[in-house]
C-alpha cells in the first residue's frame, strides 16, 4: 500500500503556475530538518471555474518535481470529490478526498444501523482511550444515535472508495474521508464511532478530516476559543491512535485540517500537540497561493497592479455571485471594504499591505483579503492577460509564494520548536 508520510501539506494552486515555488519552500524546509511532502490539490469546482483539467495538476506537480530533483514522496489530490465528480480524477490523482459532509444525517436504514450496533456492541459501556482525561462512555442508544447521524455518510464514502478501487489498484492511492464541511463539529466520541464505521466499510483511510469547533474562514485566522480547540485537537489525536489499534485501520492514519491556511493563532497549539503525541498531520493551504500571486502582481506595479485593482473592483460589483458558494467559510464586513476608487489610487505596496496576512501591519484588512480569496473567477475570466502577467512577474511572485508557505505555515506547524 502506498503510505502517506507523517507530515503533508496541501499546496493548492488555482492557476497551476507556482509548483516550483511551492516545492522550493518544501525543499528549504527539508534543509532545516522538516520532512514534509506536498499534496497538490484542486477541486472539481476550481477546475470548472478556471477551465483546467485534473491532468493539468499532475503535469504541474511532475514538472516541478523533475526540475527541482525532488526525491521524496509527493501526491496529487482529487479534492472534495463525490460519486458525481470522481471519474475525471481517476487517471491523474493518487490521493482522493472523499467529501461526504452532505450525506451526514441521511438515513442509512434501520437494518444497517442495527447490524452496526450488533457488530460493535463491545463498545457499549465505558471505553478507555489513552490520552483522554476521561473514558468514552457509550450506551447502545447512544451508538444508535451516532450511527443514525453518520452511518450513511460512511457508506457513501465506501461507495466512492470502491469506485476508485475498481479503476485503480487500491495499493496505489491514498484515501481521505472528509466530514468538515458541515455546521456542527464531531465530538471525540463521535469520531471514534465514525472510525469504527470506516473500518467496517473496509475503507483504508489514511487521513480523516473532521469538523472542529470555531470558524475556519478562508485565508484568515481562526475565530474561536483557542484553548478549547487545543483540547479538542489533542482528544482527536488520542482517539485516532486508539482507533488504529482497536479497529485495524492503517497505522499511518492521521488528522487532516481543512481550511488550515493562515490559522496562525492555533498553529502553536497544533505544533505542541503533534510533538506531545508524536502524531502526523495533513494541512491544506488552498487559495493562499492565489493571494500571493496578487500580492506579487501588485508589488510589480504597472499592469500587474492594474490587474489586481481590476479584480478587486469586479469583486465588489459581483459580491453576491462570488460569496454565495463560500457563505459558510467567509465572514466579510462589507462596511469595512475600501471602495474601488480608493483602491485604484493605492500604489503596489499599499495594495500588498492590505492583502498580506500580517496582523501587526495597520494596513492589513481581513475583509479585503477574504473577498479577494474568493475572486479568482475574475482573474480566470481575464485569460491570457492574467496568466501572462504572472509569468512575466514570476520572480517576485515566487518569492512571495515560497516565503508564505515556508515561514508562515510549514515552520510554525511542523518545525521542531527551535525555529
Amino acid at each position: 500500500m502506498i503510505r502517506i508520510p507523517k507530515y503533508t501539506i496541501g499546496t493548492g494552486d488555482r492557476f497551476g503556475r507556482q509548483g516550483e515555488a511551492q516545492l522550493g519552500a518544501l525543499s528549504a524546509a527539508r534543509s532545516k530538518g522538516i520532512e514534509i511532502s506536498p499534496v497538490w490539490n484542486k477541486s472539481y469546482r476550481e477546475h470548472s471555474i478556471i477551465g483546467t483539467q485534473p491532468e493539468d495538476v499532475r503535469g504541474e506537480a511532475d514538472s516541478a518535481v523533475s526540475k527541482l530533483g525532488w526525491e521524496a514522496p509527493y501526491f496529487v489530490d482529487a479534492d472534495h470529490i463525490n460519486l458525481k465528480t470522481v471519474d475525471a480524477f481517476l487517471v491523474s490523482s493518487d490521493f482522493f478526498t472523499l467529501d461526504v459532509a452532505d450525506a451526514i444525517g441521511a438515513n442509512a436504514g434501520d437494518g444497517a444501523i442495527e447490524t452496526f450496533i450488533k457488530r460493535r456492541e463491545a463498545l457499549c459501556g465505558t471505553f478507555e482511550v489513552p490520552g483522554l482525561d476521561a473514558p468514552l462512555r457509550f450506551s447502545c442508544d447512544r451508538l444508535r444515535e451516532i450511527a443514525g447521524k453518520y452511518l450513511f455518510a460512511v457508506q457513501e464514502a465506501g461507495r466512492i472508495y470502491r469506485r476508485i478501487a475498481e479503476a485503480k489498484n487500491s495499493d496505489t492511492f491514498v484515501t481521505e474521508v472528509s466530514m468538515d464541511e458541515t455546521n456542527n463539529p464531531q465530538t471525540p466520541e463521535e469520531l471514534f464511532v465514525i472510525l469504527a464505521m470506516i473500518a467496517d466499510a473496509e475503507i483504508p483511510a489514511q487521513t480523516i478530516a473532521p469538523r472542529f469547533s470555531g470558524r475556519f474562514n478562508k485565508g484568515v485566522d481562526y475565530v474561536g476559543d483557542v484553548e478549547y480547540f487545543a483540547r479538542e485537537f489533542r482528544a482527536d489525536l488520542a482517539v485516532i491512535a486508539c482507533a488504529v489499534r482497536e479497529f485495524g485501520l492503517p497505522d499511518c492514519l492521521k488528522l487532516s485540517l481543512h481550511s488550515g491556511s493562515d490559522k496562525f493563532s492555533i498553529y502553536p497549539v497544533i505544533a505542541d500537540a503533534l510533538r506531545a503525541y508524536d502524531a502526523g498531520l495533513h494541512v491544506k493551504t488552498a487559495g493562499t497561493t492565489w493571494l500571493e500571486e496578487l500580492i506579487g502582481l501588485a508589488e510589480s506595479g504597472g499592469d500587474g497592479l492594474a490587474i489586481a485593482v481590476d479584480v478587486y473592483r469586479g469583486a465588489l460589483q459581483r459580491y453576491q455571485e462570488l460569496a454565495g458558494p463560500y457563505a459558510e467559510v467567509i465572514d466579510i464586513d462589507r462596511a469595512l471594504l475600501p471602495g474601488g476608487d480608493e483602491v485604484a489610487a493605492w500604489d503596489g505596496g499599499r495594495f500588498a499591505a492590505a492583502l498580506r496576512h500580517d496582523s501587526a501591519c495597520s494596513d492589513y484588512n481581513p475583509n479585503f483579503r477574504q473577498l479577494l480569496h474568493i475572486a479568482y473567477k475574475l482573474a480566470a475570466e481575464m485569460g491570457n492577460r492574467y496568466t501572462d502577467a504572472i509569468d512575466l512577474n514570476r520572480d517576485v511572485i515566487a518569492r512571495n509564494v515560497g516565503e508564505n508557505l515556508l515561514l508562515r505555515h510549514i515552520t510554525p506547524v511542523f518545525g521542531k520548536g527551535e525555529e
